[in-house]
């Protein structure tokens, strides 16, 4: 095996790798790579991967073909050996190449799983236009190459002049990297590496800041995780190198803007502001640079940004970015439901963030809320079948909302294709002789601790009920293993790890643990249960959460939600739609102050559980008068809403009349 080959797989076991020197320390928590986590098909998340792999995945191919994203490729190889300008017409948008780099990234993650020669023969005939589209120094940006004297309106007349507002060269060469490191890891072919080295080597010579070289840094973000990775990958410091200089000079080149996250320095920000994917993905650069570099100052800052957007810009559901302005956040406490945008590119960014800042600190609040983002405001974002997709994902409509099957701009369909694959590399994580337990779900987990193969499976329903057998299925631990499980803040009467959000009900929920069917105690460690012993194969630990439904309440200071309560269960929150409330409408309804809950199960939505209250509704008489009318009001995990057509939905249902005339 090469030394790439190796230094690969150490990165997806440990996402740090031995640092080469002792300022390269890496994160002090490693993750447990997707391809060791095998989730049980018939579940939950069983579900949502065979939907990616079936139907996602295969869509997002066939638009990349009816769409014209292979064709400019192929239109910028002619172009490229044409004596004369061949006059192509550079349509759609300078962003649109990586649609293919995160459909391939996506499909790259599914053939280390389910290997597949067709889709992988696929995968390379397509590769053979990109590579074919390369210039020869390395560059790859069709939106120029395929007509360089009219390239696109948004490119420059020159390489990187306009990449700090809208050429998007870095930002594509960001998704290229992150593509071809998971399409290597799955086929060992360097086909696709390749390329991507190619086109990094020629923005490392081309861009920084000595003589000849534009000084410019990303106008949207993603090129400083994807170099950290390439450096990993390859062993490469000037990888690394670049990655830092394009954070070190944010805010210092000239372009200050609060859209791309350029209004001062990184080191001296302290509140998410802009662009919510942008700001999202530079968090989590600076943690990934903060890592491998031990650049303390990147860790204040980001968690300094964290706790502003958990305290005052976070949703309910986990989703970022309140305004379509920009599609950014908004000020402190601005949080409202109908316009909410919360792009799905942004849910996906937030979770990358806070589960960067799990493997800096190994808090369970981080991922208290990945995953409260996770199982709202980003799987929201994709239909159950894997073929309908939401670009923002508001928390309140009047019907004007649809799923799409793509959009113009299809960042978010393309984005969906690479994340949903991976979730099972975020249910466990390794330190020392530490094994966290941070997601449920069933599945069978293999993986090194100390130096010896463990074997776990999990058995659940999660998210539907609160219990969890996890059994060791295999060990050869001589020594003690700590299995540190995550007891959620939902589990502990917080909402959030912030005021932003609070339970209004009054309830206290416990949880138990059993080993070997004998109750065990344990003071919580950071959110964690935490068991430290020799285990032996046929161990098991069974926990069990206490689920019901909860009401909850927002910050005073988020007028939006004045008089309103939102209801969850679990890690799901809920929203009142029409398909289920027939003859009366959602959002002229009102809660009791102290509404008694139903849990019903249902067959639709593939087997939801719903939930129904009694409430009160306005309706007009005949003779024009306005009457209070005694209903049922009944619920839907948010996730699963305008699967049944559009029409109303609200997440935030008022409980006092005042909220019915905001």
């Amino acid at each position: 095996m090469n030394r790439i080959a190796v230094t690969l797989a150490v990165f997806y076991t440990v996402f740090s790798m031995q640092a080469q020197s002792a300022a390269q320390a890496g994160y002090p928590i490693n993750p447990v790579p997707f391809t060791s986590v095998k989730i049980d098909q018939d579940s939950f998340w069983g579900q949502r991967l065979q939907a990616s792999r079936e139907v996602t995945i295969p869509l997002a191919f066939s638009k990349c073909e009816s769409e014209g994203r292979y064709q400019n490729f192929v239109k910028a190889e002619k172009q490229m050996h044409s004596p004369v300008n061949l006059g192509y017409e550079v349509k759609g948008f300078s962003f649109d190449d990586t649609d293919v780099y995160k459909t391939i990234e996506g499909a790259s993650y599914v053939l280390q799983t389910y290997p597949d020669q067709k889709l992988e023969a696929y995968i390379d005939s397509v590769l053979a236009i990109v590579a074919a589209a390369q210039e020869p120094d390395g560059y790859l940006y069709t939106a120029r190459t395929m007509n360089p004297e009219h390239p696109h309106e948004w490119a420059g007349d020159r390489r990187w002049v306009m990449d700090e507002e809208l050429s998007h060269e870095l930002y594509n060469l960001g998704h290229m990297v992150e593509a071809a490191i998971a399409h290597y890891q799955a086929t060992g072919k360097r086909n696709f590496l390749d390329i991507a080295i190619r086109y990094a080597d020629c923005v490392c010579r081309e861009v920084g800041s000595g003589a000849g070289q534009a000084c410019v840094v990303p106008g949207h973000q993603i090129a400083e995780m994807a170099l950290a990775k390439l450096y990993l990958a390859t062993g490469d410091k000037k990888y690394l190198d670049e990655a830092k200089f394009f954070l070190d000079q944010r805010g210092k080149t000239g372009h200050e803007d609060e859209y791309n996250q350029t209004h001062k320095p990184v080191l001296e920000q302290d509140e998410a502001v802009g662009h919510a994917v942008r700001a999202a993905y530079m968090y989590a650069g600076m943690a990934d640079v903060a890592a491998l570099t031990g650049d303390q100052g990147y860790i204040d800052a980001i968690d300094r940004i964290w706790e502003n957007i958990v305290s005052k810009k976070l949703y309910i559901t986990g989703g970022i970015g309140a305004t379509n302005y920009g599609e950014a956040f908004g000020r402190n406490y601005q949080l409202p439901n109908m316009t909410a945008y919360c792009e799905t590119c942004a849910a996906i960014g937030n979770v990358y963030v806070n589960y960067r800042m799990f493997l800096l600190h190994g808090e369970s609040k981080y991922f208290d809320v990945l995953e409260r983002t996770l199982y709202n405001g980003l799987i929201s974002g994709v239909s159950l079948d894997g073929g309908g997709f939401f670009y923002p994902n508001p928390l309140e409509s009047r019907g004007q909302h649809e799923r799409k099957a793509w959009f113009g701009c299809a960042c978010c369909p393309s984005n969906i294709c690479r994340f949903i694959p991976s979730v099972p590399g975020y249910v466990y994580a390794v330190k020392d002789n530490a094994l966290y337990v941070n997601l449920f779900m069933p599945n069978t987990m293999t993986q090194q601790v100390l130096g010896k193969e463990v074997v776990l499976s999990q058995k659940t329903a999660y998210p539907w009920n609160g219990d969890i057998d996890i059994t060791v299925d295999k060990t050869a631990l001589k020594k003690e293993m700590a299995l540190k499980i995550r007891i959620p803040g939902w589990v502990r009467g917080e909402v959030v790890p912030s005021n932003l959000y609070e339970f209004a009900d009054g309830k206290q929920l416990g949880y138990s643990v059993l080993l070997n069917g004998t109750p065990v105690q344990s003071e919580l460690q950071d959110g964690y249960f935490v068991i430290t012993r020799k285990w032996k194969k046929g161990d098991k630990v069974s926990v069990h959460f206490d689920m019901e439904p909860r009401v909850v309440k927002a910050n005073e200071a988020v007028q939006a939600d004045e008089g309103r309560v939102s209801v969850e269960r679990g890690p799901v929150v809920y929203c009142a739609e029409w398909p289920d409330n027939p003859g009366f409408s959602v959002r002229s309804s009102f809660m009791a102050l102290q509404p008694q809950f139903t849990v019903k199960d249902s067959q639709e939505l593939c087997g939801v559980e719903k939930i129904a209250t009694k409430a009160q509704t306005l309706t007009t008489g005949a003779d024009g008068r306005i009457a209070v009318k005694d209903v049922e009001l009944t619920f839907i995990p948010y996730y699963a809403w305008c699967h049944r057509g559009s029409g109303e939905m609200a997440v935030w249902v008022p409980q006092e009349l005042k909220a019915l005339v905001q």
